[in-house]
């Protein structure tokens, strides 16, 4: 049997290297096409993926220089996210691609490297190189749809959602914590249908009272705040669960302001 977090590093590169295939063959003026993310444009959209990349780096190989980005993030909180991504978008985009390949290869490495059992900083809480791997899989799966969305191109979902869907499902409590809602005290039963249509993905105590099922694209998409819950086709049982699908969110740092319905941005 695979080794989880051999195939977790294996399943981020594959991640990666569809994303690349999707931005590779693109013109200078598309990589200046704007996305969801409200004044970010596919350049940002890599560059932010670039920048994170070398966050986790930093803290998988120099906790002592993670410490001094992530305090300059906590100084300037509702701009840092927004001033990396600028930075980056502002560079040629064959120096942008490059740079965020050359990140990706040297992260890969350092996840390849690091002991099993040790917890690294995060923004978060720390985090062992295995959930560090989710979380860039997380990340990189989602910026591409942005990314897929402003293309007008369908991504075809495969099994490597398992990732994004553990997140989103451990990351319940977050979501409420951070908007200063109290955290249901019992465990939610979430059964998601795989991208195969013949699995089925199941977190929690199966006689759970509050539920929530449909298919893991769905979920995924939900609760990296991709898509408006009115366009999932996600289902809750039991007030607490419809409560968690409203401001689900599989990622760290403030509330997301998420996406309006499809139909009111047509």
């Amino acid at each position: 049997m695979l080794d989880p977090s051999v195939a977790v590093r294996s399943d981020l590169r594959e991640e990666g290297r569809e994303l690349d295939l999707l931005v590779a063959g693109l013109d200078e003026k598309s990589w200046s096409l704007p996305t969801p993310a409200p004044g970010w444009t596919i350049a940002h959209q890599i560059a932010h993926l670039a920048w994170t990349d070398r966050a986790a780096l930093l803290a998988l190989t120099d906790a002592e220089a993670f410490g001094r980005m992530a305090q300059a993030a906590l100084a300037a909180p509702d701009r840092f996210v927004d001033e990396g991504a600028a930075e980056g978008a502002r560079l040629a985009p064959a120096e942008l691609l490059a740079g965020w390949r050359a990140g990706r290869t040297a992260l890969d490495t350092a996840l390849a490297e690091a002991a099993p059992d040790a917890r690294f900083p995060w923004y978060g809480p720390p985090m062992k190189a295995a959930s560090m791997a989710s979380a860039r899989l997380m990340e990189t799966w989602a910026h591409g749809q942005d990314i897929a969305d402003a293309l007008g191109v369908r991504r075809v979902p495969t099994a490597r959602l398992r990732h994004v869907a553990r997140i989103g499902v451990r990351a319940r409590d977050y979501a409420y914590a951070v908007r200063g809602l109290p955290v249901p005290a019992e465990e939610f039963r979430v059964e998601l249908t795989a991208p195969d249509g013949a699995e089925v993905w199941t977190y929690g105590p199966a006689d759970a009272a509050q539920r929530v099922t449909g298919p893991a694209l769905d979920f995924c998409l939900l609760v990296t705040q991709r898509v408006h819950r009115s366009d999932a086709a996600v289902e809750a049982q039991g007030p607490d669960a419809d409560r968690w699908l409203d401001i689900a969110q599989a990622f760290a740092g403030p509330a997301g302001a998420g996406r309006g319905p499809a139909e009111e941005s047509r």
